[in-house]
């Protein structure tokens, strides 16, 4: 599995390439912005991990640009910025992940090996399987077996979010502020009637588990 490391501090890239090469993966690196992406873009990676204070562009604008050229791409945001308001813009940009510096080199290890657990692309770029569900990244269209719903952009948002993290549980307050982002308040209900809207679109079988005081997990079987 290739792995591409977007990181400026030479001691850092050096630290995470020996360790996950250690762990078995092929690794790429850059230590600039443009030259991140152009990597991240051109290659056949199955994640990235980003470093947000980047010489020559700035990791925010790395995120969005990837995101928006390879959405299906997993991005874990390895940064010393720490603040709230930082990790939920990392998040509405497009990261499945974010870990702030310092940190404990198992607990990135653990949540890399999450990431590439993940869905995997099928014959068509542009579509994304988890278990039963089908997701069409350019049309916004979910399919479960046959049956074919096409959803508004925030069903479509949470959706591939649980998609992305499918078999664990993603907690209410984690999916309001990675979907809908931090602007809204935490004891709104737009989660639960997000999910109901979803659930009718995709049938009585749609694989969206609600776990009682914890959130909700997509089963992936």
């Amino acid at each position: 599995m290739r792995i591409l490391v977007i990181e400026d501090e030479a001691r850092i890239q050096a630290f995470l390439r020996r360790a996950l090469e250690a762990d078995g993966y092929v690794v790429g690196a850059a230590d600039n912005g443009r030259d991140g992406l152009a990597l991240a873009s051109g290659g056949n990676w199955r994640l990235v991990v980003l470093d947000l204070l980047l010489p020559g562009l700035d990791g925010l604008e790395v995120l969005q640009e990837l995101h928006e050229l390879k959405p299906r791409l997993p991005v874990l945001v390895l940064s010393a910025r720490s603040d709230l308001p930082t990790k939920l813009r990392s998040f509405e940009l497009g990261a499945t992940d974010y870990m702030s510096k310092p940190f404990a080199l198992d607990e990135l290890l653990a949540r890399i090996r999450v990431q590439l657990r993940g869905p995997r692309p099928i014959e068509d770029e542009h579509l994304l399987r988890t278990g039963r569900i089908v997701l069409d990244v350019t049309r916004r269209q979910a399919r479960v077996d046959e049956a074919v719903a096409d959803l508004s952009d925030r069903e479509f948002r949470l959706l591939h979010h649980l998609a992305l993290h499918a078999d664990e549980v993603v907690s209410r307050e984690r999916l309001l502020a990675e979907v809908w982002g931090y602007s809204f308040s935490p004891g709104s209900n737009v989660v639960d009637v997000c999910v109901g809207r979803l659930r009718h679109k995709l049938g009585p079988d749609a694989p969206i588990e609600t776990v009682r005081h914890a959130g909700y997990r997509l089963a992936s079987a």
